[in-house]
């Protein structure tokens, strides 16, 4: 009995932690309406293809895509570049690759099959040029995150002065939305940092929603066929479960007229 009330009394300081946690956690982040939200969601491509330009423009000078290949960018569900698109975007970066003959290693215009180019060669050499802190790769930032895109969406948004009474390391800036409200960090957007190509304003907000449309893609590539997939399934059960019920219903009826 004494091990069943100890037992107890672990279990509920471990939950009363966790809320109590949570609590302190929760934050009320900036909504915006993601068009691949729900059962028929799917991306925005003009999004996705200024999320790629806000990435390549801004983050990738400090944040790398490891998991993504310059191929994706053409393939059907993401921003859909076309293959001559692709390729070019893929060529403006170079890569080192060899041995050649001569047993030498050389550098030479990227190709679909390449990853993205990182922005670092190893991880000392990311932290020696950000003040010791080693910026994260986002190819799955925001499955990474808790809050996902909002958390993202916000966070690049939530720069400002600190409040009165809240004093800030060298090079730690404020951001109402990061956990601590500190961030090493500095705000990587501010209006008309880029220029897309369609016109498109780059305020602030837009480019935070583009880019973490991009990241959100880059997360889960395979979404809008996954939402397919699952509308398919619901149709099917739908007219599995009719099928059945009128078969039973038929059945019955059989069985009560026999009686």
């Amino acid at each position: 009995m004494k091990k069943f009330i100890k037992l107890f009394q672990i279990i509920s300081l471990f939950f009363l932690i966790n809320v109590q946690s949570f609590a302190a956690e929760k934050v009320d982040y900036l909504k915006t309406d993601w068009s691949f939200k729900g059962l028929f969601g799917k991306f925005d491509r003009a999004s996705l293809q200024r999320g790629y330009q806000v990435y390549t423009e801004v983050c990738a000078a400090c944040h790398s895509m490891k998991y993504l290949s310059y191929r994706n960018l053409a393939e059907k569900g993401g921003p859909e570049f076309s293959v001559d698109q692709a390729k070019a975007i893929a060529a403006s970066f170079e890569v080192v690759d060899g041995p050649n003959a001569d047993g030498e290693m050389f550098t030479r215009p990227a190709k679909l099959s390449d990853k993205f180019v990182m922005p670092y060669e190893n991880e000392k050499a990311a932290q020696a040029a950000n003040g010791g802190a080693y910026p994260p790769d986002m190819s799955v930032l925001v499955k990474a995150r808790g809050g996902g895109v909002d958390y993202i969406y916000s966070l690049l948004q939530g720069y400002e002065d600190p409040p009165s009474g809240v004093t800030l390391d060298d090079g730690v800036h404020y951001n109402k939305f990061m956990y601590g409200n500190k961030i090493k960090m500095a705000a990587p957007l501010s209006d008309g940092i880029i220029e897309y190509g369609d016109g498109t304003v780059a305020s602030v907000e837009q480019m935070s929603k583009d880019v973490t449309s991009f990241l959100m893609w880059a997360a889960e590539p395979h979404l809008e066929a996954r939402h397919r997939m699952g509308f398919k399934a619901i149709v099917y059960l739908i007219i599995l479960t009719t099928l059945v019920y009128f078969s039973m219903k038929k059945i019955w009826s059989r069985v009560k007229s026999e009686v």
